[in-house]
């Protein structure tokens, strides 16, 4: 029997519920949650803070060696550290959403994070979660199990109003599904691994089902794969 971890990968378009999901199951099975879109948003935020363009790999690539990302989970939430500051909240704005979303787009940054995602997953105890929009297909396409979460988009944007409501950001609802259009664009066109479906990917359409159905469907499937393999 393997002694890796059992990697299970999540991937999906923004507001396909991929957060909540990954951080329930996580929690439910004892595993290890890495949020990779996450690290991807500090090197938006890294970036905006000093000044550098989306799209200076030159200066990216300097940036990436001074990254120190780092995961805590505390009360129930999945927080981001940044050094030692958290920026869970910061990160999540519309202006750093699209920043994260130009950086991952580029072939210096995809590359220099590889290595620190997969570090992350493979550290774990017993098992890791991973969410973002390429695991299945790139950092972990030997994942013991990947899902595929999506949703219609007028869903995707209500909830996601609703999050950045609830956190007091000043948005619309138009707005927000301006961009993520303009998001799920650019995800899916860029060169370098765009959004799609692992060829093995378990699809899931969360548009109409409450999270916690989500959630008992995944964990059944994740049992499955971990009883086959003997874990």
């Amino acid at each position: 029997m393997s002694t890796r971890p059992f990697i299970v990968a999540i991937d999906g378009p923004a507001g396909a519920g991929k957060s909540s999901v990954s951080k329930l199951l996580a929690r439910r099975l004892g595993f290890a949650l890495v949020d990779t879109g996450a690290i991807y948003r500090c090197v938006a935020l890294m970036a905006s803070r000093e000044g550098i363009a989306f799209d200076d790999d030159a200066k990216l690539g300097e940036l990436l060696g001074r990254v120190r990302i780092h995961f805590q989970v505390v009360g129930e939430e999945n927080h981001v550290f940044l050094g030692g500051e958290d920026v869970s909240s910061e990160i999540r704005t519309p202006p750093i959403s699209m920043g994260a979303s130009q950086v991952s787009g580029r072939p210096v940054v995809r590359a220099g994070l590889l290595a620190l995602q997969r570090r992350l997953a493979l550290e774990a105890a017993s098992g890791a979660i991973l969410e973002g929009r390429d695991i299945g297909t790139v950092v972990f396409p030997d994942a013991d199990v990947k899902f595929f979460l999506q949703a219609n988009p007028e869903v995707r944007a209500r909830r996601r109003f609703e999050e950045l409501f609830q956190k007091g950001v000043d948005s619309s609802l138009e707005g927000v599904l301006q961009d993520q259009t303009r998001r799920d664009a650019a995800d899916s066109g860029r060169e370098v691994a765009p959004l799609k479906p692992a060829e093995d990917a378990v699809h899931v359409d969360s548009s109409s089902m409450p999270l916690s159905e989500v959630v008992q469907s995944l964990e059944q499937e994740i049992e499955r794969r971990r009883a086959s393999r003997g874990a």
